[in-house]
């Protein structure tokens, strides 16, 4: 059984139509700073009328990837997931092409109902698994309970890296669009996060936070982003490479968190006082930990007021 990647590998994660002629080299040559993950995009990133270029285009940059490979390249690149459009193209790719360079799927459209057809496909490979949730029965919580429940007793578990939320579908469902000045917690999307992040991360799966298409308006993507980290969610999807830096920047973990972290796990004492709040290492263990890792990978953010002007450095400790 292939184990899952740690859901903190992803950062934020680029979505890239799979039309576009520059797959291969920018995956390549590494040429988007600070991307830790892409998904080669060919459900709503490709019209209908644009698949068989996307699927030719698709082939063309896999062949380039396998080449790599086989020179043993491949260990700086990001993560690699292609999203089909449904599952028929999910099984079509996985017995036409060699999808050896490609680290997983991503799941469009993902239910109860598709999961037998979905690993039944996936079943005997490498791939890793990210399901997006981004159906009519997402807003449901006790659809949503029993798929929790059904993910955690299937065989699919440990390759399921995290469950993408698919903000811009579930708004469609319900004839809405992200306000243009507001987070996507000021939208009834707020309620869907919340429930989803009870449901699916009291059983230890992660999540990932929907995209914020108002590419320019950066204030309202640092709020979200706030919220994004305060529902736990581990990654944020990115639909333009200036988004990528704020994502980073969002993951990295403060230094008062980084320190009571620390405590919290190493602390005999039940409870004790760190930077005027409480601590309780009985309750706070399983934050604590989860801090110290995503820690390891974005490092810890330095927070140094002077002349009024905020300033963000990663330190050197990892």
């Amino acid at each position: 059984m292939t184990k899952r990647l740690s859901p903190y590998r992803l950062g934020a994660t680029l979505y890239m139509p799979a039309t576009r002629s520059d797959i291969a080299k920018s995956i390549l040559n590494n040429e988007i700073a600070g991307l830790r993950s892409i998904v080669i995009c060919l459900e709503d990133a490709v019209s209908e009328q644009d698949v068989p270029a996307a699927m030719a285009n698709l082939k063309q940059a896999l062949t380039e990837l396998c080449a790599a490979k086989a020179q043993g390249l491949g260990a700086e690149w990001p993560l690699v997931f292609i999203r089909p459009r449904h599952v028929g193209m999910g099984q079509y790719l996985m017995t036409t092409l060699d999808l050896s360079p490609i680290d997983g799927l991503v799941l469009p459209k993902f239910t109860f109902a598709s999961l037998p057809a979905w690993w039944d496909i996936m079943k005997d490979s490498h791939l890793c698994m990210m399901p997006t949730l981004e159906t009519e029965d997402v807003f449901d919580v006790i659809q949503m309970r029993e798929l929790a429940t059904a993910l955690v007793e299937h065989p699919c578990h440990q390759r399921i890296i995290a469950l993408r939320i698919g903000g811009n579908d579930l708004m469609n469902v319900i004839s809405q669009r992200r306000p243009r000045n507001l987070t996507l917690y000021d939208s009834p999307m707020g309620y869907v996060i919340k429930m989803l992040v009870a449901v699916f991360g009291s059983r230890d799966f992660a999540l990932t936070s929907p995209v914020c298409e108002h590419i320019d308006d950066h204030n309202v993507m640092e709020r979200e982003l706030a919220l994004d980290m305060a529902h736990g969610l581990v990654g944020k999807t990115a639909i333009h490479p200036n988004q990528i830096a704020k994502i980073e920047r969002a993951l990295m973990i403060t230094a008062a968190d980084h320190q009571d972290a620390l405590r919290i796990l190493n602390s005999s004492q039940a409870v004790f006082k760190s930077q005027g709040a409480m601590c309780e290492p009985a309750t706070h263990r399983r934050w604590a930990a989860r801090v110290l890792e995503q820690a390891q990978v974005y490092g810890i953010a330095q927070e140094n007021i002077s002349e009024g002007v905020r300033r963000v450095t990663l330190t050197n400790q990892y």
